[in-house]
């Protein structure tokens, strides 16, 4: 899967920077985020965001790749790395804390 990964970490790369949650950071805060959405996309194939999201934020501690991101710092990042795998939607309403709000 990492000759696959390379592909879209090349895509993010040179595309990450036009995304409203990623002003003012560095490519490398996101790239775990990413890299962990893309993943996530295929191992949960088949499966709504809002099914696996709880798992993703409980799993992201113990991610190989996380670098020292928290799930807050990279949520949006790997939702948008998982709408572009799966086809979801980009506008899609998200839950963040109490309060609903589009991913952009």
């Amino acid at each position: 899967m990492a000759d696959l990964w390379d592909d879209h970490d090349s895509y993010w790369r040179n595309t990450y920077s036009t995304r409203p949650y990623a002003t003012g950071r560095a490519y490398d805060e996101l790239r775990g985020g990413y890299r962990y959405g893309y993943e996530s996309a295929n191992r949960y194939k088949g499966r709504g965001w809002e099914d696996v999201e709880s798992d993703l934020s409980r799993d992201w501690d113990t991610y190989a790749y996380r670098g020292k991101s928290t799930w807050e710092n990279v949520k949006d990042a790997v939702r948008d790395a998982w709408n572009r795998m799966t086809g979801e939607t980009e506008h899609a309403t998200v839950r963040s804390g109490d309060s609903r709000r589009s991913t952009y």
